[in-house]
């Protein structure tokens, strides 16, 4: 292939990238302005998969950490991708309602997870 034609499908695929985080930037705004809780998609089980790392913060207090190298590269990368494509931010955290923990993106390579705390 060109390098010509590389660049073009390298900017159709960033295109389309921000394409993907502006719809579900959308949604996420939507959700907010209507009061609808959002569901999760997926079970947690593609979380409890992953080999997580105990860690403690002085803000947060105790959490996991699940890496990139010490994972198996499908598991780790398809909740990653989950992760990812829903904005999971520390802020605004992944989880379903029958979940038993919060997970979120920082950084690469890192997963982040934390015991939700029930009422």
């Amino acid at each position: 292939m060109s390098e010509g034609v590389e660049k073009v499908l390298e900017i159709l695929v960033n295109y389309a990238n921000a394409q993907e985080a502006a719809a579900v930037d959308l949604k996420h705004r939507i959700v907010e302005l209507v009061g609808v809780k959002e569901s999760a998609a997926v079970k947690e089980e593609t979380f409890n998969i992953l080999k997580w790392e105990k860690q403690t913060g002085s803000r947060i207090g105790e959490y996991e950490v699940a890496y990139k190298t010490h994972n198996i590269p499908d598991k780790w990368s398809q909740a990653y991708g989950i992760l990812s494509k829903s904005n999971a931010t520390i802020a605004s955290r992944y989880h379903g309602s029958d979940y038993a923990f919060s997970y979120w993106l920082y950084g690469d390579a890192k997963i982040y997870r934390q015991k939700l705390k029930r009422a």
